[in-house]
């Protein structure tokens, strides 16, 4: 049997009694204000509750009964749009005038209707002739977390998991997230700098969808895990692979291609929203 966490900002006890004959749990738990478990649900059920889920703007997910959170054993992660809630890469392009044109290829990418590692390529190309010290301005100016994240993070760490920071992005930022919010590893694309200034150029071999799922397997392996000790997030179709690589692969506020693929979704709640799957 499955429990069916239940979360929203703002969550109707008929709601929740509907949902529980819907998926004929046995019980209702609050976790908090935002977030409901219901004990005994029969994953049979699965599209009646995605239906009414969907009508109601409530996040749903069937986590199996006997995993909790001591179980997880690694978490992984996006950064843009994911663990923070910006696009750095657009935001630098701002510093240069030029966002609205970098922003457009930036979001076909996380669509996934342009190749990922051409697309990267021609937007830090836009990027040559900046001054390096503009990626800190975009650290400390516009770099905010993802509501939630510190939260989800204090959890499954405090439970023991480890976690990887994977981005498409650049490490002058996922480096200093990691010193932040303890991170066990990052790796992230490296942007070339000569004299203060960027080159356009990224150095080495891009970080892409089939590197993000490749490391995910890996480090999963290095830690003797099974796929279910595993949870993923990510909002763009680069993140796809990896999510399904995951035991628990979650789309968090993503793009319509990622949500209609991975097998997790959340809309409504913040980062938050993983951690409770598993309490």
């Amino acid at each position: 049997m499955h429990r069916l966490v239940i979360q929203a900002p703002h969550i109707e006890t008929q709601h929740l009694k509907q949902l529980a004959r819907l998926a004929g749990a046995h019980s209702i738990e609050a976790i908090h204000q935002q977030a409901f478990r219901l004990q005994g649900a029969d994953i049979a059920n699965e599209e009646a509750v995605a239906d009414f889920c969907q009508s109601n703007a409530l996040d749903f997910a069937f986590i199996p009964e006997d995993i909790r959170v001591t179980d997880i054993g690694l978490v992984v992660m996006d950064m843009d749009s994911t663990l923070i809630t910006i696009e750095c890469i657009d935001e630098i392009a701002d510093m240069v005038g030029i966002k609205p044109e970098v922003a457009a290829i930036t979001a076909a990418a996380m669509r996934g209707e342009l190749d990922f590692n051409a697309s990267l390529t021609r937007r830090v190309a836009l990027l040559a002739g900046l001054e390096e010290s503009a990626l800190e301005r975009v650290y400390s100016e516009r770099l905010r977390l993802m509501p939630g994240a510190e939260a989800m993070l204090k959890g499954f760490q405090a439970a023991g998991a480890k976690t990887l920071l994977i981005s498409g992005g650049f490490t002058f930022f996922t480096e200093k997230l990691q010193a932040r919010l303890g991170l066990t590893t990052t790796i992230a694309n490296v942007l070339e700098v000569e004299n203060g200034k960027l080159t356009g150029r990224v150095v080495g071999d891009i970080i892409n969808a089939e590197r993000k799922k490749t490391e995910l397997i890996a480090h999963r392996e290095a830690l003797g895990l099974r796929p279910e000790q595993v949870v993923a997030m990510g909002d763009g179709a680069n993140d796809l692979p990896m999510l399904h690589a995951a035991g628990f692969g979650v789309a968090l506020h993503a793009k319509p291609k990622v949500q209609a693929e991975a097998p997790y979704v959340i809309n409504t709640v913040g980062m938050d929203g993983v951690l409770n799957y598993f309490l």
